[in-house]
């Protein structure tokens, strides 16, 4: 997860990941030097948080809430119950639309 610790939106997302007993590996965009270059070269987000699961570009706070609400995020984060099998790892980071 790409973030900023003055994102309220971005302390969120983590509160989710967390609240899943998830462990995820975070960037804070603001302090590591290239971090938000890097993040829009990974997923074309320019805001955070910018999350990914396994490498694969997820979007902000509002798109993990929404696969939460669908039902579909403990598959992708590899949750024992989910019907199938995803990620094990998440990282955050921004995005383009507003958040959650």
């Amino acid at each position: 997860m790409y973030y900023s610790e003055w994102c309220g939106f971005c302390h969120r997302a983590r509160a989710l990941l967390d609240a899943k007993g998830v462990e995820w590996t975070g960037i804070d965009a603001d302090m590591t030097a290239g971090a938000r270059q890097e993040m829009v070269a990974r997923g074309g987000g320019r805001t955070v948080p910018q999350i990914f699961i396994d490498d694969t570009p997820i979007g902000g706070c509002d798109e993990l809430y929404m696969l939460d609400r669908d039902g579909r995020l403990d598959a992708l984060l590899g949750l024992a119950g989910a019907a199938d099998g995803g990620a094990t790892a998440a990282e955050s980071g921004g995005d383009d639309r507003a958040g959650c």
